[in-house]
């Protein structure tokens, strides 16, 4: 029998083995496999990773190497620019084809296609499939045929369109191939922080793989799911999924969270899930899908507004005032905590996100891509399509945003979804000891009381000096608002 020439499986954003097609389909050629990933920092528009989430990719490929080395496989690990790599490692093993699930931004695509172009040359086949979304960008559109860019009829579109069925895990995969493939130590990339390591909150948080993810979306879809709907925004509660790591390098897919959310609905456990709890968490898996389609359209969703009017809109470079707001020292405890969270989980509530990114692109007037590169470089999800896409929407810059004049506000917002206070104080010890009304507007304290809470028997006094607001909620509305009107008139 003549040796068969193995298949190159390339892992991308898609770190997992159920519901991968790119791998299924490989595994049903019966080759040999080679399991490759390619760390690529090198190629044109390709974004590479932030601080934060190069940790969590380190952790996410130690947890597929294990998996796959439960089935007899390496995960070959590879850095450099992929079209270089991928071609060089198929003529290495002499690969038959490559198989990868599809990515979508035009960075992505073109550097596929060079890839695509180099295989073809040596007769190898280059083979894509559809298995990071749920469907394919340029399939859902207008009646004219252009790309939707309200959100509310592109959720109505994909609501109605027919999704795939997740697939499962290869009970076996094909042999791997006799040769011996070389691959880059992991610890070489440099993934991980060291000299200072402040991963550490990181590490306590987060356990990366597709393991958890599966289990986080079970004990979500079965138990906190039935309160999401009312609880999602409560900042004190710990009402939402936290798959967004997951999600983002592909631990889990977003069909296997499309498919199991309404499952568990109709087969609870425990407790009973209402269908709009259902629908509005889908809803969000479903944003997260308009702004891969919408990143798909425009490649430089990252650095150019999406409104061009908002070219010459007066952002102020204030170096001072970022670096508070970066460090939690914006004397706004809602948004203080929020960023003090971030610092050391690299996650935050999204209602916080929100209120964050209001502030400073509001009442502070910065760059709403100066708050995205920080976000891009601590939040473990830090997501190529939804990162810029939703600093666009709170800036107003976006293609279906929040209206500019609509401004958050961070006392009314830490009030309503943390009104005792717990969330605050969790990331804010230096108010304690304030009420939980005052906890909210530290500044209204009263001087001799600091407005101690009724239960506490101490001074009252906060343990260490905590900010005054770096700007004055209304002055800074005001100025907000005039810069808007101002470039709402000069366009016209």
């Amino acid at each position: 029998m003549a040796k068969q020439s193995p298949v190159i499986v390339w892992f991308r954003d898609d770190l997992r083995l159920a519901d991968h097609p790119a791998l299924t389909t490989a595994v049903k050629a019966g080759a040999p496999l080679v399991c490759l990933y390619v760390l690529d920092e090198e190629s044109r528009g390709i974004r590479p990773h932030g601080g934060a989430s190069r940790w969590w990719l380190a952790q996410s490929l130690r947890a597929l190497a294990a998996s796959l080395h439960e089935h007899g496989h390496a995960l070959v690990l590879r850095r450099g620019k992929a079209a270089d790599v991928v071609p060089h490692l198929a003529d290495e093993v002499d690969a038959a084809a490559v198989h990868a699930n599809r990515r979508y931004d035009q960075a992505g695509v073109a550097s596929d296609n060079a890839v695509a172009a180099s295989l073809e040359k040596k007769g190898r086949a280059w083979k894509t499939h559809a298995g990071n979304l749920l469907a394919e960008p340029g399939t859902l559109r207008t009646a004219s045929g252009e790309p939707i860019k309200i959100y509310s009829a592109f959720w109505k579109h994909l609501r109605q369109a027919k999704m795939r069925e997740p697939l499962r895990a290869p009970q076996a995969l094909a042999a791997a191939g006799k040769t011996r493939v070389k691959s880059d130590p992991l610890d070489s990339w440099g993934l991980e922080p060291t000299k200072p390591d402040w991963a550490g909150g990181l590490r306590k948080t987060w356990t990366p793989g597709e393991a958890t993810a599966r289990a986080h979306l079970r004990a979500f879809a079965f138990d906190a799911l039935a309160d999401y709907a009312g609880a999602r925004d409560r900042v004190d509660h710990d009402a939402t999924s936290r798959l967004s790591p997951h999600l983002r390098f592909g631990e889990i897919s977003a069909a296997q969270v499309w498919t199991v959310c309404p499952f568990a609905a109709d087969h609870p456990k425990e407790r009973r899930i209402a269908p709009h709890a259902v629908e509005k968490f889908l809803s969000e898996l479903s944003w997260r899908e308009f702004a891969y389609h919408t990143w798909a359209e425009n490649p430089h969703l990252a650095t150019q507004n999406l409104r061009d009017q908002f070219d010459d809109f007066p952002w102020r470079h204030d170096t001072k005032a970022l670096h508070a707001w970066q460090k939690g020292q914006t004397g706004y405890p809602l948004v203080d905590a929020g960023m003090r969270q971030l610092w050391e989980t690299g996650w935050l509530p999204n209602r916080v996100r929100m209120v964050a990114a209001s502030l400073l692109t509001k009442h502070l007037l910065i760059d709403w891509r100066q708050g995205e590169r920080w976000f891009w470089d601590t939040l473990v999800d830090a997501d190529p399509a939804n990162n810029p896409f939703n600093w666009q929407w709170v800036a107003g810059t976006g293609i279906d945003s929040a209206p500019y004049f609509r401004i958050f506000n961070p006392m009314l917002q830490s009030e309503k979804f943390d009104p005792a206070g717990d969330y605050i104080r969790a990331q804010c010890p230096e108010l304690e000891s304030l009420s939980d009304r005052l906890v909210h507007r530290p500044w209204e304290a009263d001087a001799d009381t600091n407005g101690q809470r009724s239960s506490d028997k101490a001074s009252g006094k906060m343990s260490k000096p905590y900010p005054s607001p770096i700007v004055d909620y209304d002055a800074g509305r005001k100025r907000a608002l005039a810069a808007y009107d101002k470039l709402k008139k000069s366009s016209h």
